[in-house]
């Protein structure tokens, strides 16, 4: 694997270091960082995120990374709760909808999950749709970790999609902006396998 500049988001409120962990067993450097500079400079960035998407979204538009991340070319991969920040609104707010990053099409909803409990706790499989590279070696009924109660429903930039009381996108895409619902730093060889294909994108 080539040297690359990675960057993790620092975006305030987020398990930052699990990600950077898992990231450096695969031999990668990682740096974290709320600067535009360093962000725009990297060959790749991370957007983790953990706990509520309006807290997220205080805490980036505090540090004004907004404009930052809305003009960056180079892959991004959101991860959960960075995933669904990269949509344009999530309905996961004490009131209404709040407005996310707008980095692709998209709505957060609550999952309707019928009798089974949320949040969607576990190990679960994905089918991917289509052949994107960041799913390179990982086919349909391999097994993620989630975390979550909210979730991007199935739409036309879904790249994976998962059961859960409804299907929903485990997997989303447009451009260069690439986001997973699940955790990939929790979910052993498979996860290093995706993180390992998004690097190499």
């Amino acid at each position: 694997m080539t040297q690359q500049t990675i960057v993790i988001v620092n975006t305030g409120c987020a398990n930052i270091s699990s990600v950077k962990f898992a990231l450096e067993r695969l031999g990668v450097s990682v740096t974290v960082s709320d600067d535009p500079a360093v962000i725009k400079g990297a060959d790749k960035v991370f957007l983790p995120g953990v706990g509520a998407a309006g807290a997220a979204m205080t805490s980036i538009t505090a540090k004004q990374l907004i404009p930052t991340l809305q003009a960056l070319t180079q892959p991004v991969l959101g991860v959960c709760l960075g995933m669904q920040l990269m949509v344009e609104q999530s309905d996961e707010a004490t009131t209404g909808t709040i407005d996310c990053l707008k980095l692709l099409p998209g709505h957060v909803k609550r999952m309707q999950a019928g009798e089974l409990r949320l949040p969607h706790m576990g190990w679960n499989t994905i089918r991917p749709v289509g052949d994107s590279p960041l799913f390179k070696g990982l086919g349909e009924g391999t097994y993620f970790y989630f975390v979550h109660s909210f979730a991007v429903p199935v739409y036309e930039h879904t790249l994976a999609s998962c059961e859960y009381g409804q299907t929903f996108s485990a997997a989303i895409q447009h451009n260069n902006f690439f986001g997973v619902q699940f955790h990939p730093e929790r979910s052993g060889e498979a996860g290093a396998q995706l993180l390992t294909n998004f690097v190499n994108l």
